[in-house]
């Protein structure tokens, strides 16, 4: 008698979690694809290792880049540089860092996607563009160092909110 009571909450339980799984929508493809056109992710930097973390909050962009240091005093030493300006209009990107141990950085340039690349897929994105490094010396002169890269994304998990 005692366990005709205690099967029935069980299964109205049951019955209730089943009911309650069932109004959550799987991820729709349209979710998928605003994901797959944020550029937010991780991007490749200058040497192995070295990575580029571009977030698009809000309709705001931030980020930074992690690079090895490579002064006397820092060399070896991972530094991120976080970003003290930046913008992301269309395609175009361009950001400056603040300023670690006498060094920053300007970018500017543009981010494409890789014809026959999936989002899940290493270089889905590029960036592309003009990369300038700022280091002061010991006299207080900005030695700029100007050059061409290109950036590319890491495999991005699209499965996750």
């Amino acid at each position: 008698m005692v366990r005709r009571y205690l099967v029935l909450p069980a299964l109205a339980l049951s019955l209730l979690t089943v009911a309650l799984a069932r109004q959550q929508p799987p991820p729709s493809s349209q979710q998928n694809a605003a994901k797959a056109d944020d550029p937010s992710g991780t991007y490749s930097f200058l040497k192995e290792g070295e990575f580029v973390q571009l977030t698009i909050d809000d309709g705001k962009l931030s980020g930074y880049l992690s690079r090895f240091g490579d002064t006397e005093s820092d060399k070896g030493t991972f530094i991120d540089q976080f970003f003290d300006k930046a913008s992301l209009d269309g395609n175009r990107l361009s950001f400056t860092t603040k300023t670690v141990h006498g060094t920053w950085y300007e970018f500017k340039g543009v981010i494409a996607i890789t014809p026959g690349k999936q989002p899940a897929q290493e270089d889905y994105r590029v960036i592309k563009g003009t990369l300038v490094q700022h280091v002061i010396d010991a006299n207080k002169v900005d030695k700029p160092r100007q050059r061409e890269v290109e950036f590319k994304s890491f495999p991005q998990d699209l499965s996750k909110p």
